[in-house]
């Protein structure tokens, strides 16, 4: 079993007290009326001393015990390091690899980001190994690096702390070659975030284009004498500086931040100039264009209407955002030759017209076509994440972008995939790079069921095919590209990731195939406890029938949804061990059969887990994901507890150790099941959850949301920030506090004190109102984390309180 029995509980938790609390006066321990004599200043002064055993608040000497060895397991997986992003450079002494790794540092609650490089050595036969550096290299925590074009130059950006100014380092093979510094006043943070961020390289090397944060404004200076006029320093003595105007950003994790702008910076001499005409625009994700003759250097970007409302944006695509192209500041013009008003050359050119959502340019090998991505089914619909579609535009070299650019569909929206075919695109992200040597090929990961895989896509033809292998449940990502060669990581919920170097194999010129080598790395190392328990483990996907005869459905939304069951790979005496349901969040997302540590450290003190991807989760086709919006409560419930039912009927489940556990609209699951379904749970967990809609939608950063995934396709038309008493009976009946009378589950809260998507107030508000009905709750605050709760130590704090939540009450 994977259970330890130093991780088995008492029979009787309160039993065992009582037997502690007899043991220890039989020992000689003082009579409760002599304690009651110990003054607070003596027990103060010499507490060591004391005979009363003191304990942490909230927990006593078996949970205290548990918590002790929890935490040295949970240690273990959570000290297992993560690969952000990978490079490849080649020379003349063959391919080098670079990986950008972090590994969370619980003392100093950040995450330690560091480089491991290693030399890609070829054999005449297919074999490759990677020869490692010794030691890898830390990097600072603010720090963002970009290889030039080359490979032959690095920058490192160096965010500012507190009035510093950010740093921009040139470095050469061996050493510093240039270092600028850009005050403040220039502009503040460059961005680094993935969505907004950009850094580009031009190919001649000799500039690179950035997103950073606009200056701060001015704002008014007062003194004892009231309000003065004129400019003053920062740091004049005997005055302050007002408030200033309140300014709307983008919602959860953004505030603070100010408008994203583009600047580029002259590598040669320092020199920086901001990108004009872009007022209007919240920008990012830039890239150059390919030029002809260096004169005319445009700038590809993506920009979102800043100008109105701004709804959170943070995993939401469902933001209306286009292409633009627009002339660099350092270009060089001819406009005096040809009569063009400079001006109106600043002014960037909208290259997406006819769609509502464009995002992550690429430009061909050749520059004659510029690639993107689509969101345009989210915007569309409004629900925040839905499936991606790619397009292809034309780019001459020689004439002006054009707003009339003819879009070009590559790979459309799949509304309902074939049983095990192609179900349409979802990327979180691309390579820098995408591009096989033929010039017209792109390597890409996305979400095809359950799994995530890597695709190679035909921008001519439009044909999409899985490369990695058909027969794995594991999950595929693609780091890099190697020339014609693949640097990818893979791993499943039983298996730590591991690093494969992909081969193109020709057979013929119609057959082709991929062959994929294992390769020995020391970034995933981890202890011999968790191999061993993890070994113990076994996973797979299992399909779950659609329970609804509503008659209704449309043939995506009646197919068969998914679950990943992790069990142990044998039972003891015929038991099966507790089972956790686990429940994403979105609901427009996925959980992908993907080594998470968390789960896998769950998994290991002696629980099965039952993943569930419910109807309304990517990877499974446009119908089947909108078939959810004005259902949430209900198909997306019946959808769990149906697949609970499926694997308790298959005999993998004991149904009366069963806990959930799910964060945001997990959590509005979580809190829904336990309300709905009040005797099928022993425990709960949740963090950050969507408990009351009329209180979510006055106070997160997507009021929309609640809209749109209460009143499904006529949530857009009926959107106002001042919701009617209609509006607010229909979001209360839809939320799980409409239940609330019907919990008694024990639950644990996990809650992020500055989340801006799911404000603290809705989940202290159900936690409140089942402690007023006398059920079991814990709750736990985290003051400086927001939705995600992905600090190393609440990260860690969190895991371990729901390990030994579920411990007390599952066991």
């Amino acid at each position: 079993m994977g259970l330890l029995p130093k991780y088995q509980l008492p029979i009787d938790f309160r039993l065992m007290q009582g037997l502690n609390r007899q043991e220890e006066m039989a020992k000689g321990a003082q009579a409760p009326e002599d304690k009651r004599r110990l003054s607070s200043c003596s027990a103060m002064e010499n507490a060591d001393s004391s005979p009363l055993k003191r304990f942490p608040l909230g927990l006593d000497e078996t949970t205290e015990e548990e918590y002790a060895s929890q935490s040295t397991l949970l240690q273990d997986f959570a000290s297992i390091p993560t690969i952000d992003k990978a490079w490849t450079f080649t020379s003349t002494s063959g391919s080098q690899c670079m990986f950008s790794v972090s590994q969370p540092n619980l003392l100093a609650n950040k995450n330690r980001k560091y480089i491991l490089s290693s030399h890609i050595s070829k054999g005449s036969t297919n074999d490759v190994s990677f020869q490692w550096d010794a030691f890898p290299i830390e990097t600072s925590s603010g720090s963002i690096m970009v290889p030039s074009p080359s490979g032959s130059k690095l920058l490192v950006v160096r965010n500012p702390e507190n009035d510093s100014p950010t740093k921009f380092e040139i470095w050469g093979p061996s050493r510093v070659e240039k270092e600028f510094h850009v005050p403040l006043s220039a502009h503040g943070s460059v961005y680094s975030d993935g969505w907004f961020e950009g850094i580009s390289w031009n190919d001649d090397e000799n500039f690179i284009a950035y997103v950073a944060e606009e200056p701060a404004p001015s704002k008014s200076v007062f003194t004892h004498l009231g309000y003065k006029k004129g400019n003053s320093t920062d740091k004049e003595c005997g005055s302050w500086k007002g408030q200033g105007d309140w300014e709307e950003d983008w919602g959860e994790t953004y505030p603070g931040k100010r408008e994203p702008a583009i600047f580029v910076i002259d590598v040669n001499s320092g020199e920086v100039h901001p990108v004009e005409g872009t007022r209007k625009l919240s920008v990012g994700q830039v890239v150059w264009a390919p030029a002809s003759g260096g004169l005319q250097q445009y700038l590809v970007f993506v920009g979102w209407p800043s100008d109105t409302r701004k709804l959170g944006i943070k995993y939401c695509y469902n933001r209306p955002c286009a292409l633009y192209a627009v002339r660099s500041p350092f270009s060089k013009s001819e406009d005096h030759k040809s009569g063009t008003n400079a001006s109106e050359e600043a002014f960037p050119v909208k290259l997406t017209q006819r769609i509502s959502s464009a995002f992550f340019p690429r430009f061909s090998p050749d520059g004659k076509a510029l690639v993107f991505l689509s969101a345009k089914s989210s915007v569309d619909s409004w629900v925040h994440s839905a499936t991606q579609s790619l397009h292809r535009i034309a780019w001459s070299l020689d004439v002006k972008p054009s707003p009339d650019a003819d879009i070009v569909d590559v790979v459309p929206v799949v509304m309902c995939p074939e049983d095990g075919c192609f179900p349409g695109l979802y990327c979180f992200n691309l390579l820098t790079k995408p591009w096989l040597s033929d010039g017209y090929t792109m390597i890409l990961s996305s979400v095809w069921g359950s799994t995530e895989v890597i695709l190679s896509v035909n921008v001519l033809s439009g044909k999409v095919s899985s490369i990695s292998p058909e027969n794995s449940n594991f999950s595929w990502s693609v780091l890099a590209l190697d020339g014609n060669n693949i640097v990818a990581v893979c791993s499943s919920p039983t298996d730590v990731p591991e690093i494969k170097y992909g081969s193109l194999v020709v057979k013929s010129s119609a057959e082709a195939s991929w062959s994929w080598l294992d390769i020995s790395s020391p970034i995933y190392r981890c202890s011999e406890k968790v191999i061993s328990l993890l070994s113990s483990r076994q996973f797979s996907i299992i399909k779950i029938p659609v329970r609804d005869d509503s008659g209704n459905l449309t043939k995506g939304a009646g197919n068969p949804y998914e679950a990943i069951f992790v069990s142990s790979k044998s039972k003891s005496h015929n038991l099966c061990d507790p089972l956790i349901v686990v429940l994403h969040g979105g609901p427009h997302f996925i959980s992908l059969s993907s080594f998470s540590k968390s789960l896998a450290f769950l998994s290991s003190i002696g629980y099965s887990l039952l993943i569930v991807n419910y109807r309304g989760s990517l990877g499974f086709g446009e119908e089947a994901l909108q078939s959810l919006p004005g259902k949430i409560g209900s198909q997306d419930v019946n959808d769990v507890l149906a697949a609970i039912d499926h694997v308790v009927n298959m005999g993998l489940a004991d149904p009366a150790k069963i806990a959930v556990l799910g964060g945001s609209h997990g959590g509005f699951l979580t809190t829904h099941l336990i309300g709905q379904a009040p005797d099928k749970f022993a425990a709960a967990a949740t963090r950050n959850p969507v408990c009351s809609l009329p209180l979510m939608v006055g106070t997160a950063d997507i009021p929309d949301w609640c809209y749109a995934e209460t009143f499904g396709k006529q949530g857009k038309s009926m959107y106002t920030e001042a919701p009617s008493s209609e509006h607010l009976a229909v979001f209360h009946s839809k939320s799980p506090i409409s239940h609330i009378s019907k919990v008694k589950t024990p639950i644990l809260f996990l809650l992020g004190a500055k989340d801006l998507r799911v404000p603290i107030c809705t989940g202290l508000q159900y936690a409140r109102a089942l402690k007023e009905k006398g059920t079991e709750v814990k709750v736990l605050v985290f003051r400086e984390d927001n939705h995600a709760i992905d600090r190393p130590q609440s990260d860690f704090e969190s895991f371990l309180n729901i390990g030994v939540w579920f411990k007390k009450h599952c066991k």
